[in-house]
């Protein structure tokens, strides 16, 4: 065995030992090196565009010996200045063989070469290393075709591999030769030039082959070997996508196919094992001069950089920020009109809260994504960009979709009808847009396949808004309504546009769109601000109510002792909306900020009638004075008995009889509890904030109420209220003159009512 087959065995066995060996390495490099800002198909595409522009690129030509050698070398020493304080070492070497040999190709035949090209770069630790992996590519092109697949894209590839592992901050553990060769369409010459005569050729232990019969799709390993399966086993290691079969290498390897690579020389003549990589989709224009850069699949760039599922969530990031940076500048507006006193202005103009919030989520999703576009992605092709945002609205309804499957939710039908339509679409329209573009042809067929999922999404949207825009009509004065409206405009607008949001990437400018959205923003936020919406109708087509309860209340409070503590009476006016009396001062001035209500915290339910327990959404209310008001069917509220339970308790016996309608009240002191009740189960529900509502009603003939409380050591402050709601209780002189000053826009609802209080 000669010392070189020696040396080669050992080197084999060193990169088993080392793991997944080269093939990993590059991986790693490929995975974790500083690409800068990232490892970009831009960078790929500046490279193939420059190598490509000065047309074909034959043995002997200009165009192959002098410019595209040059741009080579000049971006070789551009990786050489960035790596040079890392713990790399770049090494260039420009080789110019001359030599002969006979191949078994085409029947057999001796190939002479003189002064050929090779660009070899050689990559390694600066300590050095014994064991170098290959990888290998040719720029040289036949006489009639540009060659951007064949072979110049797998250049552009590797100039921006070898630039990301030089610039690892971990040395590498063996080094690497980047072969850029320039006499492979001449049947492999330049291959052979290096293996044969080229010094670093004898620490060469595998090779990587970068090939091309076609313009992109899967890369296929159409051969390995010899033998070595490890090598297979980094390959379906490092690769995202490994594609390879057996029988593509024995039809390959058989003569069938009138074809050959590199992959020969460093075989035969190397006896080196290794693998061959290539394209091979559309070979309908393999060696024409339909090869050029516009042609190759992007997707293809990044299967190769392996890049491709690292951009896809790059680009879910910016999506996901985009909506989040939206919603909190809407939700900014929002608050803005909300401390301008606007309030509610799209009340009873639901349009205007589109216009406004509406330009405001898309206008500013447009700007943020017209930004990445612009800077982040500046030299990307559009229709990369396109494909690229198309998938992340993909994978996103994708997420929704696993989840509300998940969680076993029958409304998971809405994501899978924006999953199968968009992705059956894409599939029919795939090679439509990759040779046109986003055409006008591509737009319309694209909007009739969106047609049935999105009209059925904007139903839904619909529903949504004509079920919440009533209720913030009657959601309390704590809920700012402009806010809840505001973030269901956005998530509607970024629901709408998921699958539009391509089209920003494919547009040529967006300045008129941009121009357009902010300026109807604009206009839309002076009209506001200068009130020119009011929120309130009396309009008996559409009438849009203020709601306003009233209630002529007389307040009784008792001591410990039973004595009336205070008495008073007055109008207990209450908002059930956010503007609160703002727009009713200027009708009923008596209805100001002065006579407003605090919630002594020693009283129950802050010490007025409430006939359902909602103090917690309606915290802002009026108390206006007022002369009493005497039911003709007073409430009798009586403490029947009084007793102390074995276990110590203090168990409170009560009778009540009054109108229909009475609520009951419940205050536990400090250190004392309720224990029990007479009502439901016995065990005292619901504590509010260390209080209890009870609700109570009857019909006709109803007996007297009778309930029973027990109380564990301490006091407890008891209240209950009547609600006089029909008959001729219900009404009283003071009520019936404040109704008639209220606006005809202004739907108020009044009854007489009372509140008694008790301390135990």
């Amino acid at each position: 065995m000669s010392a070189m087959k020696k040396s080669k065995l050992v080197g084999f066995s060193t990169v088993k030992r080392s793991g997944l060996g080269f093939l990993g390495q590059v991986r790693s490099g490929v995975q974790k090196g500083s690409f800068g800002s990232e490892w970009k198909v831009l960078i790929v595409l500046k490279h193939l565009e420059h190598i490509t522009s000065v047309g074909p690129r034959p043995v002997g030509s200009v165009e192959n010996e002098v410019l595209t050698v040059n741009y080579l070398l000049q971006q070789v020493e551009l990786v050489q200045a960035e790596s040079a304080a890392g713990p790399h070492a770049v090494t260039v070497d420009v080789q110019r063989p001359t030599g002969s040999f006979s191949i078994d190709f085409l029947g057999g035949f001796t190939s002479y070469y003189d002064r050929v090209t090779n660009i070899a770069v050689k990559l390694e630790p600066k300590t050095g290393a014994q064991h170098f992996m290959l990888a290998n590519c040719h720029f040289d092109s036949v006489a009639n075709s540009p060659g951007a697949s064949d072979d110049a894209v797998s250049c552009a590839v590797m100039l921006e591999v070898l630039r990301s592992m030089a610039n690892l901050s971990t040395p590498l553990t063996h080094g690497v030769i980047f072969l850029f060769n320039g006499a492979e369409e001449n049947v492999l010459q330049a291959s052979h030039g290096f293996i044969t005569q080229h010094p670093w050729a004898k620490q060469v232990r595998a090779f990587v082959n970068l090939e091309a019969a076609g313009v992109g799709g899967k890369e296929v390993v159409f051969q390995t070997g010899p033998e070595n399966p490890w090598l297979v086993q980094a390959y379906v290691h490092a690769a995202k996508h490994p594609f390879a079969s057996v029988v593509g290498q024995e039809v390959f390897q058989s003569g069938i196919i009138p074809s050959d690579t590199d992959f020969r020389i460093y075989r035969d003549f190397g006896n080196i094992p290794g693998i061959d990589l290539a394209f091979i989709e559309n070979g309908f224009i393999y060696h024409t001069k339909y090869d050029t850069p516009d042609r190759i699949h992007t997707d293809s760039i990044q299967r190769a950089g392996g890049r491709y599922v690292r951009d896809l969530a790059y680009a879910a990031c910016v999506a996901l920020l985009s909506w989040f940076i939206t919603l909190l500048f809407v939700l900014i507006v929002a608050l803005l009109v909300t401390l301008m006193g606007r309030s509610m202005f799209w009340y009873s103009h639901f349009y205007t809260s589109v216009c406004l919030y509406g330009s405001a989520a898309v206008g500013k999703m447009l700007l943020i994504h017209t930004l990445a576009k612009n800077l982040y992605y500046g030299n990307v092709r559009r229709l990369d960009l396109g494909e690229l945002f198309f998938d992340v609205s993909l994978l996103l309804w994708c997420c929704v979709l696993v989840y509300l499957t998940q969680q076993g939710l029958c409304s998971a039908y809405v994501p899978m009808l924006m999953v199968a339509f968009p992705l059956g679409i894409k599939l029919l329209l795939s090679s439509h847009f990759k040779h046109k573009g986003a055409s006008v042809s591509y737009a319309v067929l694209y909007l009739l396949g969106l047609a049935l999922p999105y009209v059925h999404l904007m139903f839904l949207i619909w529903v949504v808004f004509e079920i919440f825009t009533p209720i913030m009509g009657r959601s309390g004065t704590e809920i700012p309504p402009d806010v809840v409206l505001a973030s269901l405009v956005t998530l509607a607008a970024i629901l709408l546009s998921s699958f539009f949001m391509h089209f920003i990437y494919l547009a040529r400018s967006t300045k008129r769109v941009l121009a357009a959205l902010g300026a109807g923003f604009v206009v839309m936020l002076i009209l506001v601000s200068c009130g020119l919406f009011f929120p309130y109708s009396a309009d008996p087509t559409s009438p849009r109510p203020k709601r306003v309860i009233i209630q002529h209340t007389v307040r009784t409070f008792h001591d410990l002792d039973g004595s009336v503590e205070r008495m008073d009476s007055g109008l207990w006016i209450n908002s059930f909306d956010y503007t609160g009396m703002s727009h009713v001062t200027p009708h009923i001035p008596e209805i100001n900020d002065t006579i407003r209500t605090r919630c002594p915290d020693d009283l129950p339910f802050c010490g007025f009638p409430w006939f359902l327990p909602v103090k917690f959404l309606v915290k802002k209310n009026w108390y206006m004075p007022a002369p009493t008001v005497s039911p003709k069917s007073p409430l009798e509220f009586t403490l029947v008995s009084k007793q102390v339970t074995e276990w110590g308790a203090v168990k409170l016996g009560f009778e009540a009889k009054g109108p229909s309608h009475m609520s009951l009240y419940l205050l536990p002191h400090a250190g004392a509890s309720l224990s029990g009740w007479s009502f439901g189960d016995g065990t005292p529900q619901f504590d509010l904030n260390g209080e209890y509502f009870i609700f109570y009603s009857h019909g006709l003939d109803a007996p007297t109420w009778k309930f029973w409380l027990e109380i564990q050591v301490g006091m407890i402050s008891v209240a209950i209220s009547s609600h006089y709601f029909f008959g001729e209780d219900r009404w009283s002189p003071q009520l019936h003159s404040l109704l008639e000053k209220f606006p005809d826009w202004a739907f108020t609802s009044s009854w007489v009512s009372t509140y008694n209080m008790y301390r135990y």
